[in-house]
């Protein structure tokens, strides 16, 4: 099955996001073609998520899940150290009070 492309996800994400009014900025530019994609979740409280999509063997499909929660300071660190392992590394930040991110929304969960 053919992949898309980290730019044109991305693209397609914010486009999404644009849609029901949701801030969102990309905070590091990866690989175009191929770079991972991270998403960190600002409720605009002090706190952060960050979201990592990760391939499941067992039933063979990409699912988004948590890497790291708590206060903004420390997830922004653990971004840096994940950017300082790789370099293609996309990063988006989404600014929402309600905490929306669409990650489950068909087209963005797999």
């Amino acid at each position: 099955m053919a992949r898309l492309t980290a730019q044109f996800w991305v693209q397609a994400y914010l486009a999404r996001l644009r849609t029901h009014a949701i801030p969102a900025f990309v905070t590091a530019h990866g690989d175009d073609g191929s770079g991972a994609v991270l998403v960190k979740l600002n409720p605009l409280d002090g706190t952060a998520t960050a979201f990592q999509r990760r391939f499941d063997l067992m039933t063979d499909t990409r699912q988004w899940e948590e890497l790291i929660s708590g206060p903004e300071a420390e997830v922004d660190a653990a971004i840096a150290r994940q950017r300082g392992f790789d370099p293609d590394l996309w990063v988006i930040e989404v600014e929402d009070r309600a905490g929306r991110h669409l990650l489950a929304e068909d087209g963005l969960r797999d």
